[in-house]
């Protein structure tokens, strides 16, 4: 969530910025709501004080044998009065969070205005693999053998869905491990959260209310869902959300977390061929990371996290490229993204499986998640910065296809081997 001061006060720096993201918005409206309930304010302090003062008096009234009757009549008055203003000040309140809180982030100063067209690659890694025999894309390659199950995946589910199998399973597995081992190497801790959260995690996370259709929701007796029950689409909802209320204490900062979790998302498969296999599905496993960070480390909290990503990426041997997204391209929470995108030959595309992201101050405003500033003594927003390390369902892919062999077997990336019992090649059984 924006500063609502900084809105009241600076509204054409925020609009300027936002307009960055492609969100045109117009803050009169808001700010006139919120002098008007400056006002209200003052006037039910005034108001409560020449109550509390009156109030006072009546005891040495009735002592002193003076009539009260007419006192007791205003000070019900004054009462009601009170009481409307309290219900004016919550309704124009309510007014303001809910503008407010239906504005995406603003994106740093350095991000280029737009979409994708002014994404900007600012790394490669690697070559595009080049074969001397004809290549297989990886659904044929993991049906031929026997790595995924596609066919029953959708007889069990519907479209978007699969089933690993065999060693298809044992390499998702080995990925996996592969993940969690580099992150408790680098002093992350590791957290298996519920994948069934509340309202308030969604909300504390920016995904809510704009994008409360994406998810699926377990339950829906309360019509305002407020109540209900969501998958998670990734654990970052989730991690986010582990400290919303709590003053953390400032020595405690970075807060380094990680955690693997299959991730549910309302994402439409497609018959196109880059939407093939498990490259968008409703289902798919992430190991993803996530800091609290001090504002004045968060820059460097996200260049720690992009550094991790890549560096996961290339201990796989996987050719890919980093990308410093447009501002338009970011989510709606994030201040800034870095994509790392792997090389799928047949599709003769990059596609994302990491998204490094730093939400500044945005979420921990939303769920009210601080740190003690040991400067001033003062409560301060903590910076949330989150990154996938990583999402398996193109990583898999991408792997299949690149280290695939003339005779349609798969070669084992060497530091996957150890979690595979020490098996270096997958052939057809």
């Amino acid at each position: 969530m924006l500063d609502l001061k900084l809105i009241t006060e600076n509204p054409d720096l925020v609009k300027e910025r936002l307009a960055k993201k492609g969100c045109i918005v117009d803050f009169n409206e808001v700010i006139a709501w919120n002098n008007e309930k400056k006002k209200l304010i003052k006037e039910n302090e005034q108001l409560q004080a020449k109550r509390n003062s009156v109030s006072a008096e009546i005891p040495k009234l009735k002592k002193a044998g003076q009539p009260v009757d007419e006192i007791f009549a205003e000070m019900r008055a004054l009462g009601d009065t009170i009481a409307e203003g309290t219900a004016k000040i919550n309704e124009l309140s309510d007014k303001i969070t809910e503008f407010v809180a239906k504005l995406p982030n603003m994106p740093d100063d350095d991000l280029l205005p737009g979409e994708k067209e002014n994404n900007k690659v600012i790394k490669v890694f690697g070559e595009k693999p080049q074969f001397n025999f004809d290549a297989k894309n990886h659904v044929d390659l993991c049906t031929a053998l026997g790595l995924i199950d596609y066919e029953r995946g959708v007889k069990l589910s519907g479209n978007g869905y699969w089933i690993y199998r065999g060693d298809g399973a044992r390499l998702e597995w080995a990925l996996l491990q592969f993940f969690v081992s580099e992150h408790l190497a680098d002093g992350y801790e590791m957290i298996l959260p519920p994948h069934m959260l509340g309202y308030n995690c969604g909300f504390g996370a920016g995904q809510f209310p704009k994008f409360a259709d994406e998810v699926y929701w377990v339950d829906s007796e309360d019509s305002s869902r407020l109540k209900s029950k969501f998958m998670l689409p990734t654990a970052e909802t989730a991690l986010v959300n582990m400290y919303a209320g709590e003053i953390i204490d400032e020595s405690k900062l970075p807060m380094k977390f990680f955690a693997y979790t299959p991730c549910y998302r309302k994402e439409a498969g497609s018959a196109r061929a880059e939407e093939r296999g498990m490259v968008r599905g409703h289902q798919f496993n992430k190991v993803e990371m996530v800091q609290y960070a001090h504002p004045e480390h968060s820059k460097e909290a996200f260049e720690e996290l992009v550094g991790k990503a890549c560096r996961i990426m290339e201990k796989l041997g996987l050719h890919y490229r980093l990308s410093k997204l447009a501002a338009g391209d970011c989510s709606a929470s994030m201040a800034r993204t870095y994509d790392i995108e792997v090389w799928i030959p047949s599709m003769g595309i990059y596609k994302e499986v990491s998204s490094v992201s730093n939400a500044n101050d945005y979420q921990a405003r939303r769920n009210n998640t601080r740190y003690r500033d040991s400067k001033t003594g003062k409560p301060a927003f903590v910076h949330t910065l989150n990154g996938s390390g990583l999402a398996t369902s193109r990583v898999f892919p991408a792997l299949v296809e690149q280290y695939q062999n003339a005779d349609g077997s798969i070669t084992i990336p060497e530091v996957l081997r150890p979690f595979m019992g020490g098996q270096e090649i997958i052939k057809a059984k």
